[in-house]
Formats: structure tokens, C-alpha cells, sequence
């Protein structure tokens, strides 16, 4: 037996075999990790880009259509690298995990000091970071060709690095966004990408970098103080981005699974924003709320079973309990963060008045369409949508005419529908769609609406039912309200020539071609 095999129990050829072992499970992890980074990468810019921007799908496109197209240029470019495969891997990762990293933060910053230049900073990182993620593939292939044959290791590399893509896409929504929210999700998934550099490090640094591994390993841990320092400063950073973006005080920050939740507070001013949008203000809400609700309720002829649709702040419900002859409200929103929020948060608490722990309300977290479809016909006397604006897909198809055909189906046949309908001045095209789009419906008769909310400006509604509809018969019932009364209730349907019907401007907007959201985004961003 020779000295070595006495010391390690092993011959020179096994110990050969485990390092061997040992360098392909290392790569393979590479792979794997690749994987899961470069497509977290790209959700992430493409989420951030749909909170700030709307138009989810144009922005989810644009960013994988970038991404595909820089990759292959990377894949391609990866030909002209030569020498030391390990060395350019590990050089690779820092830059990627830098830059994707820094990715958010470099938006969150852009929008607030730059929106203009937002779009060409946006794309500039998707070009950035899929060119370095196309590098990686072809690079984890080449240095495994020592330890496989080209099918294995063709095979091996794209069934792993489609794994950690799979595994990517199930940890964005379920776990990262959630918890973490777009800013820090982006800098654990650079530290990620920089730990790939230090695991290549400790394990092929010593023979395959040589003098270069000291300087890899000191720029690698540098990067990785950078990108720890902004995960702990993570909060204050929000924080101030917050304030700059944000008029008054930050009260609440939060991101839920399905939106940036944000309280702000000014005196007795307390506003909520979901994606930067505004969805109320303490001093003025009861305008909106109270014309929301007391319209329709005056319209409609029975009140026993009522829905909300959205309204997870309890404001809508607070007014509808003002209506003893109610029975049940059944409350519909799909995010439960909001209704939790509304029901622990003591400025909301008393903004609705704790009614979402009132006896005659049930709520549920769904999504308002799958909901309806879940319920029978004939169910509801009046159902109401206080659902936020159709700045994406995902909203504009709650405002489609095959939406509007199910609300129908829902309601008694002398039950009565009201929608929000965004701003009659500001996107005066979207507001009009929403109403021929409810016209092309069952219902037979639409009437619109609107009311002056000074946090708002000119906000619009409209009215759906199967049975003759005349504002001139509604009647306010005795009920305490601080904005709608009886002699004002006619006025509401009245609109001057620079908010009236664009005749033969409008479309009808369906769940195929959803027109709605186009025209609401093109009004809005006139404004801004």
C-alpha cells in the first residue's frame, strides 16, 4: 500500500474521480443559480416598469423582447472569449451581479429625480443585463466539455438551467415580491449572482486563476459590500423615495403580493395609494363614496342583497350600512392586505367606522370575475365596482363587456349596476368607452354621472340596469350624507361640451381588444 493510500484511504485515480465530482456538482449549481437569476432579473424590471408606467403587458414585453434579443447577442459574443474560461466566469458574475442588483434601485431613482429619462434607462438595463446573462450559458457549457460528451452536456446544462428558470418564476410571486418587494428582491438576487463568484473561487480559483484569484476575490467581495449596504439601508432608501415621490408623510410602505401598498398622512389628511395611484383622501372621500353608493341605492327598488366589488378599504360599505333594509353585503377584494389594513389600521378604523367586522358583512379575497362566475344568477339586487382604474390588462378586463354580461347575469332583473369610470376631463375618451362598452352589454339602459372631488377633480360613474332608468324619480332616502342630497341628485347627470359623449370617438372594449385601457393611458399621460 503507497504513502497516499494510507493517508486518504483512497487511491490517486479515486481522489481524482471525487474532485471530479466535486468541480461538475459546483458547475451544475452554476447553472442552476444562472438560470433562476436571469429570469428573477427580468421579472423584476418588468414589474418595477408596470407599477410606474402601467400597461403591464406592453412592459412585460418590451422587457423580455430586450432580453431574448441581448441574450442571443451575448450567446454570440461568447465565441470571441478565450483563455481562461473560469477567470472571465467569475468576472462575468460580478458584473451581472452588480448591475442586476442595482437594477431597481437605478429605477426607483430614475423615476423620482428623472421620469423623462425612465423608458431609456429601463431599456438600457434590459439590453445590459440580458448581454451579460448570454454569456453565461455558453461559458457553464464550454467549461463543462472536460466532464461530459456534447449530448450529455448539452442535455444537462438546458434541463438545469431551465429548472432554476422554472424555480425563478415560482419564488417571484409567492415569496420574493411578497416579502421583500421589487427594491430588495433585486439586491438578494445580485448577491445571489456575486456568491456564484466566490463559490467558483473556492473551488477552481487556486489552479485555474492564479495570480488574478486575490484581485477577483477582493473585487467580488467589494461588490457584494455595495449591494449589502443597500439591502440594510433598503428601508431608509424606500423611505426617502418615498418622500420625494410622495407629498405628504409616509406613514405605511408595503408591498402585498399583488400591489405597492402606500399611507401617506398630512394633518388630518391621510391618502392611500395603490402603485402610486391615488385611490382616496380623508378630507374629500365621502363625495366619491357617497355618490358610489347612494346613486344606485336610490335607482334600485329592493336592497336585500348587496356586492361590492373591490372597496377593500370598508368606505363603500360604511355608506352602505346606512340602509337598514339591507341583509348582507358581501364584500369582494382580491388583495388581503387591503382589507387587513382596513380593519388594524386605526386611521382607517375610523375612517369606515370598523365595519368590516359588522354582522351583515362577508368578505372575500378573490378575483371579481372568477367570483362571479362562482355565484349563481340572480343573486345580487345591486352590485357596485369600486375597482381601481384599467391602467393595465389585468383591470381592464374587469371593465369588458363580457364583465359587464356577467354583472348582468348576477343581478335580479330589477337589480341595479354602478361602476367607477375614471375622470370624465382627464381621459374623457376612457370614461365614454366605459360607457357604450356597458350600452353593447345586457344591460338595456346606462346612465352616466360624475361629481366634482377636489383630490380628484371631475370623477365619473356610471349606471347600468335591465328596467327603464330615469334620474328625475330618484330619491335619497333619509340617511345622514355630508355632500349628496335631493336637490342636487339631478345636477350629477348633466355634463358640459368638454366632458360630453365624443360622439363617434368611442369604442367597445372586450376581454380580446381591450381598447379601455389604451385610451386611459393615452388621457392620463397627457396630464402628466
Amino acid at each position: 500500500m503507497s504513502p497516499s493510500e494510507t493517508v486518504t484511504g483512497s487511491s490517486p485515480v479515486e481522489a481524482s474521480r471525487k474532485t471530479g465530482h466535486k468541480e461538475t456538482s459546483v458547475l451544475i449549481i452554476a447553472v442552476f443559480v444562472a438560470g433562476l437569476c436571469s429570469i428573477v432579473y427580468e421579472l423584476l424590471i418588468s414589474t418595477t416598469s408596470s407599477y410606474f408606467l402601467g400597461d403591464s403587458v406592453k412592459q412585460f414585453s418590451l422587457t423580455i423582447g430586450l432580453y431574448m434579443a441581448s441574450m442571443g447577442s451575448g450567446a454570440w459574443l461568447s465565441r470571441f472569449i478565450r483563455g481562461n474560461l473560469i477567470r472571465n466566469f467569475v468576472f462575468l458574475e460580478i458584473g451581472l451581479g452588480f448591475l442586476g442588483g442595482a437594477s431597481v434601485p437605478l429605477l426607483y431613482l430614475c423615476y423620482s429625480a428623472a421620469p423623462d429619462a425612465y423608458a431609456v434607462v429601463m431599456v438600457a438595463l434590459s439590453l445590459s443585463i440580458g448581454l451579460l446573462i448570454g454569456f453565461e450559458i455558453p461559458l457553464l457549457t464550454r467549461i463543462l466539455e472536460r466532464y461530459y460528451s456534447l449530448k450529455l452536456n448539452i442535455s444537462n446544462v438546458l434541463s438545469i438551467d431551465y429548472l432554476g428558470a422554472l424555480i425563478a418564476t415560482l419564488l417571484f410571486p409567492f415569496l420574493l415580491l411578497p416579502l421583500f418587494g421589487t427594491f430588495r428582491s433585486s439586491l438578494i438576487i445580485g448577491l445571489i449572482n456575486l456568491s456564484l463568484g466566490f463559490l467558483m473561487l473556492a473551488f477552481f480559483g487556486s489552479k485555474e486563476c492564479g495570480p488574478s484569484r486575490r484581485r477577483l476575490t477582493l473585487l467580488n467581495a467589494a461588490t457584494a459590500v455595495i449591494l449589502l449596504i443597500l439591502l440594510i439601508a433598503a428601508h431608509v432608501l424606500t423611505g426617502f423615495w418615498s418622500r420625494s415621490l410622495y407629498s405628504d408623510h409616509v406613514i405605511l410602505d408595503q408591498q402585498s403580493r399583488y400591489q405597492k401598498i402606500v399611507l401617506t398622512r398630512y394633518a388630518d389628511d391621510v391618502r392611500l395609494f395603490l402603485n402610486g395611484n391615488l385611490q382616496f383622501s380623508s378630507r374629500d372621500e365621502y363625495r366619491y363614496h357617497e355618490s358610489l353608493v347612494h346613486v344606485p341605492m336610490a335607482a334600485a327598488p329592493r336592497h336585500s342583497n348587496v356586492l361590492v366589488l373591490g372597496g377593500g378599504d370598508g368606505l363603500a360599505i360604511r355608506e352602505l350600512l346606512k340602509y337598514p333594509d339591507i341583509s348582507s353585503i358581501t364584500l369582494v377584494d382580491l388583495d388581503p392586505a387591503i382589507t387587513q389594513l382596513a380593519r388594524k389600521n386605526p386611521l382607517l378604523r375610523a375612517l369606515n367606522k370598523g365595519v368590516l367586522e359588522h354582522e351583515r358583512v362577508v368578505i372575500v379575497h378573490s378575483d371579481a370575475m372568477q367570483f362571479l362566475l362562482d355565484v349563481p344568477a340572480n343573486s345580487y339586487n345591486v352590485i357596485l365596482a369600486d375597482l381601481p382604474d384599467p391602467n393595465n390588462v389585468s383591470l381592464a378586463r374587469l371593465y369588458s363587456r363580457e364583465f359587464f354580461n356577467l354583472v348582468a347575469s348576477r343581478l335580479t332583473s330589477d337589480g341595479v349596476f354602478a361602476t367607477q369610470s375614471t375622470s370624465p376631463y382627464f381621459a374623457r375618451h376612457a370614461f365614454w368607452t366605459i360607457h357604450r362598452t356597458l350600452e353593447s352589454s345586457d344591460f338595456s339602459f346606462v346612465l352616466p354621472y360624475h361629481v366634482h372631488v377636489p383630490s380628484f377633480g371631475d370623477w365619473g360613474f356610471n349606471l347600468a340596469t335591465k328596467f327603464p332608468l330615469s334620474p328625475d324619480v330618484f330619491e335619497i332616502p333619509d340617511i345622514a350624507t355630508r355632500y349628496l342630497s335631493q336637490n342636487m341628485l339631478p345636477h350629477l347627470f348633466h355634463f358640459s361640451p368638454d366632458t360630453d359623449n365624443p360622439e363617434g370617438e368611442t369604442v367597445v372594449s372586450t376581454l380580446d381588444d381591450p381598447e379601455l385601457m389604451h385610451a386611459y393611458l393615452k388621457g392620463w399621460n397627457y396630464w402628466r
